[in-house]
């Protein structure tokens, strides 16, 4: 018997939504959210009965009768550190979702999402493998500075399907094999995935390479002059090295589509800083094939960045000496929540709690 599984995606300014039968996609479509329409809502939980709407409308579309539903799987958002996997939405998790207590993001919305949905079905709501999967090793934590520990933040939903893709194409279990991941996109996230347990990653939001918008690691005395020059507020800094670093900073776009063209057209100062952030790149990679042990049996390039043959082929000469180099450009979000939910439904995976959060 097919299972019908409803994703959803809440991003900052749009909402996508798709509808599988098992693991074949029969819907999808991106919902825009105009700045006007979002302006009025001054918390992200407010904008629920929008969302809902742009559900509705949705089904109403595409002529699906939403009572075929066995499950709803929606992206999870900035909760409380916990493996990967997929977890029913508990009420616990809604109150820290709508309440922000971990951070305010438009993905807070998708278990809200989920719960209303299927609340209306009598049917299951999950996430899958949110931004905080947390599977560090101790050694991982230790930021360098007692009473600063670098905490796990990433796109795991992202670098979890890749990586069971991956493992699929190679006719092994995910849990015999190390990948080294570099999702690539607006930020930058690569992780150590130890027999599918990503057991070191840079936050993509304040470490690592840099990328179209994020600054990444950057030189520590010469931050903390820029902090006490009287020039920023604490939040105009943050908006700096979060919003406008990287590309942007060096180039005034966030377009890595804009600045590979720059670079071909003879742009030396655009050429320098794609670069650059190839070079980063390729040194994160290194070092989390170090904290491999060296035993990688590939290097997976992924997100909207790898859609790029300047910056993956530049890539390939630096990092190819490590292992096999696997391309799998884009992020394939809406599928991962889906089979996460389809796992559990057909019995492949037990279905976390969130009130279990770390093993």
């Amino acid at each position: 018997m097919a299972h019908y599984i409803l994703a959803i995606n809440p991003g900052s300014t749009s909402t996508k939504l798709g509808i599988y039968e098992d693991r074949k996609l029969l819907f999808t479509e991106t919902v825009r959210h105009a700045d006007e329409d979002l302006a009025g809502f001054s918390k992200i939980a407010d904008q629920l009965p929008l969302r809902l709407q742009v559900v509705a409308e949705f089904f109403e579309k595409h002529g699906f009768d939403a009572r075929r539903l066995a499950a709803v799987a929606g992206r999870g958002g900035l909760l409380k550190p916990m493996n990967g996997g997929t977890y029913m939405v508990s009420e616990d998790m809604l109150s820290d979702a709508t309440s922000g207590i971990f951070g305010e993001h438009a993905s807070n919305l998708g278990p809200v999402l989920a719960f209303e949905i299927a609340s209306k079905f009598e049917i299951p709501a999950y996430i899958v493998d949110p931004v905080t999967v947390d599977e560090f090793i101790p050694e991982s934590r230790l930021s360098g500075f007692s009473g600063i520990d670098r905490i796990s933040q990433l796109h795991a939903l992202n670098i979890k399907a890749v990586s069971r893709k991956v493992a699929r194409g190679l006719g092994r279990p995910l849990e015999e094999l190390n990948f080294v991941v570099a999702h690539l996109g607006a930020g930058i996230s690569v992780a150590a995935g130890l027999g599918g347990r990503i057991i070191d990653v840079n936050n993509a939001d304040n470490e690592g390479p840099f990328s179209p918008e994020r600054s990444g690691t950057l030189p520590l005395k010469q931050l903390i002059r820029l902090c006490y020059s009287g020039k920023y507020t604490e939040k105009e800094v943050v908006g700096l090295v979060t919003r406008k670093g990287g590309l942007c900073s060096y180039l005034g776009t966030k377009s890595a589509h804009e600045a590979e063209k720059r670079a071909i057209s003879g742009d030396f100062h655009a050429e320098l800083v794609l670069n650059a952030m190839v070079h980063q790149i390729a040194k994160e990679i290194g070092a989390m094939a170090a904290v491999l042990d060296g035993r990688v049996d590939g290097i997976i390039l992924t997100g909207g960045l790898a859609h790029s043959e300047y910056i993956v082929g530049k890539l390939r000469k630096k990092i190819g000496f490590l292992g096999e180099v696997f391309v799998l450009p884009g992020e394939e979000e809406l599928e991962a929540l889906a089979e996460g939910a389809l796992r559990v439904l057909n019995g492949e995976e037990a279905k976390r709690e969130y009130s279990c959060l770390l093993d």
